[in-house]
């Protein structure tokens, strides 16, 4: 697909769930979210059919997410299903990891391709206070676990809050001992994110320089679905990549699309802007409907996002990101 700007749209995030077994600090509020009942989730089938429409005009890559999509009870058998779909070349998930180890053979026998492992910290405490539950050796657990499978690609998702306590290096060292990739994601001014200062990445490359030298960017094949921009270091099994929607802007290159959990399809995070595609499903709507709805939202996806000045009220999102599927 091609929006009217011209950027070619082939990666769709599809959040599977709204629930979610973590309550991190930029996340959500410690009491957690007001849950939407189950009928208002889309179902399997429904996600099955979105999925195949929009292969059919150009998506090729798919993030299932969440929430945290460890907690949908058949994510394996759903994976498998979309990896059928002709068009479909990519099939990755995105997960805090807590309960991995218990489904990755299945995952990899689904043929799922990648997992992204969301981790901010290897320090005990710490992880506590980010996620406000001690569950760190289970994302660990998880992490180990993937590793025996080389098929599937490995990357670590950290976003830096820009708190003392919380050692990046020490999660980035991971691509030294481990064939991981470690992204560090922006803090998006989104939701309880607009609380945090977070880091930016010309500080935090200055961090991981003075600790592991000089990170070179890597040239070779593309690594992922999206804008992240990787680096490499001497003596480092993965690469070190960055993901800094803020201080490094990459709308221009933008080729995403996400549908939340209840079926709307965001064509932009930060503002509302998009199509219920549950509610075509639901009352009857034809693929060809689907599609011009799909086409329709693309007409109107934003230029870029404006988060550095102030957007009117109305247009922004503001749904917390585990509600949005991130």
């Amino acid at each position: 697909m091609i929006d009217r700007i011209g950027r070619k749209i082939d990666y769709l995030r599809i959040s599977v769930t709204d629930r979610c077994n973590l309550r991190c600090i930029y996340c959500m509020p410690e009491s957690g979210v007001k849950l939407v009942d189950r009928s208002m989730l889309l179902r399997g089938e429904e996600i099955l059919r979105i999925v195949k429409v929009m292969a059919e005009l150009g998506i090729s890559k798919i993030k299932l997410t969440g929430g945290e999509p460890l907690l949908y009870c058949r994510l394996s058998e759903l994976a498998g299903e979309i990896k059928k779909i002709p068009g479909i070349r990519k099939v990755t998930v995105t997960t805090n990891g807590i309960l991995l180890k218990e489904q990755i053979e299945s995952l990899a026998a689904a043929g799922v391709d990648g997992i992204n492992i969301s981790l901010d910290t290897l320090d005990r405490e710490c992880f506590r206070r980010i996620t406000r539950r001690d569950l760190l050796e289970k994302a660990l657990e998880g992490v180990r676990a993937t590793l025996s499978y080389p098929e599937i690609s490995v990357k670590i998702n950290c976003v830096p809050l820009g708190a003392k306590e919380q050692d990046v290096c020490s999660v980035a060292q991971l691509a030294m001992e481990y064939p991981i990739h470690v992204r560090f994601i922006e803090m998006m001014p989104i939701g309880c994110g607009a609380e945090f200062p977070g880091m930016k990445e010309d500080r935090l490359r200055n961090l991981l320089e003075e600790r592991f030298g000089k990170l070179t960017p890597y040239e070779g094949e593309a690594l992922g679905n999206g804008p992240c921009r990787y680096y490499e270091a001497e003596g480092f099994q993965g690469k070190i990549g960055f993901i800094s929607a803020v201080s490094h802007k990459f709308c221009r290159e933008c080729n995403r699309i996400r549908l939340t959990s209840q079926g709307y399809l965001k064509t932009c995070l930060q503002y509302t802007a998009g199509r219920d595609l549950r509610e075509i499903i639901r009352s009857g709507g034809t693929d060809d409907e689907l599609k011009a709805v799909i086409t329709a939202a693309l007409d109107e996806k934003p230029d870029g996002h404006h988060f550095l000045e102030k957007a009117k009220d109305d247009d922004t999102e503001k749904l917390c990101m585990s509600q949005i599927g991130g």
